[in-house]
């Protein structure tokens, strides 16, 4: 029997619609989601090895899915 998670069950398509190079060392998020955050650990193919910058679980999970997170600019950050 194969296991499910609910994007499969509701249908919800996770995968990003432009492409976007994912590399180790880069801070990413899972689909729309805002939080969490992960760290890029390795890349192999298209898997990634990630590690919640929270609390430090790995993971696995297709790069289809993974969305760079972008630092803030400094300009909006010294206002």
């Amino acid at each position: 029997m194969a296991r499910c998670s609910y994007s499969d069950v509701f249908d919800v398509q996770l995968d990003r619609a432009h492409d976007e190079e994912i590399l180790v060392g880069d801070l990413v998020r899972t689909g729309t989601n805002l939080f969490p955050h992960y760290e890029v650990i390795a890349v192999s193919g298209d898997k990634a090895w990630l590690r919640d910058s929270q609390n430090g679980v790995d993971h696995l999970a297709s790069t289809t899915r993974l969305r760079k997170v972008e630092p803030a600019p400094l300009a909006m950050a010294a206002e």
